[in-house]
C-alpha cells in the first residue's frame, strides 16, 4: 500500500481539490491547504501550475513515486501520437487503476493493496504487481476466495462512481475486461486533469 494512504485527504487539501470526488473529503468543508499557511492565496507561476498538474495526476493514481512517474512520461514521449493522451493511457492501463475503475475496491489505495496481496487474476494467472500494464481485451478477475470480502462488497454497492465504457463488467463472475485504451475525455476524473501541463513540466526539466 502507498506510504501516503493514511494522509490521502491531506493530498486533497494540499492540492486544493477533492481529487477522488469523495463525499468524506475534508476539502468539502475547508477549501484551503493544510497547516497555518494554508489559507494564503497566491497566483502560481507557470512552473507552479505545471507542478500542481503533475502532483494532481500522480496523487490521483495513489501518489505514484517520482521515478516511476517520470518513466511513464518517457514512455509516453517514445510512443506515436499525442504525448499527453499516451500518458493517460499508460496510467489507466495500470492494474490497480483497472481494479479501481471496475469498482472492485473503494479507493485506488485499496486497489494497490488488493493486487499486492494476490487477490487478482489476469487472464487466469495471479498478478501481484499493481503497476502491471493491462493489454486490450485482458480479463481481470477477483479470485473466488476473495469475492466476499467486505471491501469488495462495499465498493460494488457504492453509488459514488460509475464504471467507464472502456471497462467491461461481468458481476456474476467478478470479472472485468479492459476493452480499449481510453482518451482523456473518456476517463471519469472528478477534477480537471491537464496532462499537457505535465508534459510541459518534464520538457522544461531536461
Amino acid at each position: 500500500m502507498s506510504k501516503r494512504t493514511g494522509a490521502k485527504y491531506k493530498i486533497d487539501r494540499r492540492l486544493g481539490v477533492n481529487l477522488w470526488g469523495r463525499p468524506k473529503s475534508p476539502y468539502n468543508k475547508r477549501e484551503y491547504g493544510p497547516g497555518e499557511h494554508g489559507q494564503r492565496r497566491r497566483k502560481p507561476s507557470d512552473f507552479g501550475t505545471q507542478l500542481a498538474a503533475k502532483q494532481k495526476l500522480k496523487g490521483y493514481y495513489g501518489n505514484i513515486g517520482e521515478r516511476q512517474f517520470r518513466r511513464y512520461y518517457q514512455e509516453a514521449v517514445r510512443r506515436r501520437g499525442d504525448t499527453g493522451e499516451k500518458l493517460i493511457e499508460l496510467l489507466e492501463r495500470r492494474l490497480d487503476a483497472v481494479i479501481y475503475r471496475a469498482k472492485f475496491v473503494p479507493t485506488v489505495f485499496a486497489a494497490r493493496q488488493f493486487v499486492n496481496h494476490g487477490h487478482i487474476l489476469v487472464n487466469g494467472k495471479r498478478v501481484t504487481i499493481s503497476s502491471y500494464q493491462v493489454a486490450d481485451n485482458d480479463e481481470i478477475q477477483i479470485k473466488s476466495k476473495s469475492r466476499e470480502l467486505p471491501l469488495v462488497l462495499e465498493a460494488l454497492e457504492s453509488p459514488e462512481r460509475d464504471v467507464p465504457d472502456y471497462i467491461g463488467i461481468d458481476l456474476q463472475h467478478m470479472k472485468a475486461t479492459f476493452m480499449r485504451a481510453p482518451k482523456l475525455a473518456d476517463v471519469p476524473y472528478p477534477v480537471q486533469m491537464e496532462p499537457n501541463l505535465v508534459i510541459e513540466y518534464y520538457s522544461g526539466k531536461r
